[in-house]
């Protein structure tokens, strides 16, 4: 594995799915491809994991207007954390009875933009965020985000977010004192975790304020966020998400039953919905191995490389004889441009197709137009019928 650029050989797997070639031929490469279906299936099983739990999709993980209908026709509420995400909830008419604003720290314009929207439940973690609330008290509830670092999870946000549970009853204390309806706590035991004990530990260390009835509180706690975190099956590692969520649940059967339990998925949801589909636009023999240029790279969708450390499955359709140890670049002129290094793969031609499944969360997400490159174009499998109307089997996402 290269550390300085995050390039590691990824897991080599059999194709499956659509005529990938059919698709490339109708759209053009470089292409991601969102199956819906696959989108249903994922908030099905989770729910299904959590019983009883609201699912708020973390739009930031795959800000996609299809992704979202899709997710509003099964039943899901969600997280925004921004304007644009709000913009985009707007033009879909998702209502914002069922949205919370989960950025910790916000502007007064964000506030302003939310409680326009309709959406009135806000996180915070600290007292100058509880001030900027104080002029929207009687509009606005709030949710305390707890700290529960996770060196082990991929993405600790523990780092960057919420007050120690130390720190607890002094901030509930603050937001008692200043009119602030505190309407729970909220806690996100990081991204891609190495176990469900994480949860449950923050679940535990929750339930005494839970439970407490605090003297000068407007009203007593009615909701535990416990966020996200739920992981993607990338290699074939992770276990099924009924056995992950299953000490989860037993945790939360000791939660108040007047105490709503959300959750905040995001990776679980969005990732195995969408495929990447690149093609080998050049080649060149460097030193004794292979390189193989791609037309989607690191500053394109598999920007997750870089930004979520994240390595995706690679499947060479066209690769002829022998697999040898081969480089797999991107299309920019930037030389840390690099999906992969030391590839086992045959040789491949100018032309040949590679399908990278697992690419939904934090791929199209966070790309960018580097070099004056355009973003990769998406198309969505099975979309919902609201947004279905020019076409049956495919829609422009």
């Amino acid at each position: 594995m290269n550390e300085a650029l995050g390039v590691a050989t990824p897991v080599l797997l059999e194709p499956a799915g659509p005529d990938w070639k059919a698709l490339v031929a109708q759209y053009g490469s470089p292409l991601l491809v969102l199956d819906c279906d696959r989108v249903r299936m994922q908030y099905r099983k989770l729910t299904q994991a959590l019983p009883g739990v609201r699912l708020h999709y973390a739009i930031k993980a795959l800000p996609n207007e299809t992704m979202v209908a899709t997710l509003a026709e099964e039943g899901a509420a969600f997280d925004i954390a921004t304007s644009g995400e709000i913009a985009m909830l707007e033009k879909l008419f998702i209502d914002a009875a069922d949205t919370i604003h989960t950025h910790p720290i916000k502007r007064d314009q964000d506030i302003k933009d939310a409680l326009r929207y309709g959406c009135t439940t806000f996180v915070a973690d600290n007292i100058d965020e509880l001030e900027k609330l104080v002029p929207y008290r009687h509009r606005v509830a709030v949710l305390i985000r707890a700290s529960f670092p996770n060196p082990a999870a991929r993405v600790d946000l523990s780092r960057k977010f919420g007050c120690a549970i130390g720190e607890l009853p002094a901030l509930l204390a603050a937001a008692d004192a200043r009119g602030l309806h505190v309407k729970g706590l909220s806690f996100h035991v990081g991204s891609q975790v190495d176990g469900s004990h994480r949860h449950v530990r923050a679940i535990e260390a929750c339930l005494p304020f839970l439970r407490e009835r605090r003297p000068g509180a407007l009203a007593r706690m009615t909701v535990l966020d416990i966020g996200g975190g739920f992981p993607a099956n990338y290699d074939g590692s992770v276990e099924d998400i009924d056995a992950f969520c299953a000490p989860i649940r037993e945790a939360l059967q000791a939660v108040p039953e007047h105490v709503e339990v959300i959750a905040e998925p995001g990776r679980y949801l969005a990732a195995p919905a969408m495929t990447c589909l690149t093609t080998v636009v050049g080649r060149a023999k460097r030193g004794d191995r292979m390189w193989y240029y791609l037309d989607d790279g690191v500053y394109g969708s598999f920007s997750g490389q870089i930004f979520d450390h994240t390595h995706y499955p690679l499947i060479p359709l066209d690769a002829q004889g022998e697999p040898q140890a081969s480089v797999l670049a991107g299309p920019t002129c930037d030389s840390v441009d690099v999906i992969a290094e030391d590839f086992p793969v045959g040789e491949m031609a100018i032309g040949a197709l590679i399908v990278a499944p697992m690419m939904g969360a934090y791929t199209a997400a966070s790309a960018s137009e580097f070099n004056s490159l355009p973003k990769t174009r998406v198309i969505a499998l099975a979309p919902p019928a609201s947004m279905d109307e020019a076409d049956n089997v495919l829609r422009l996402a």
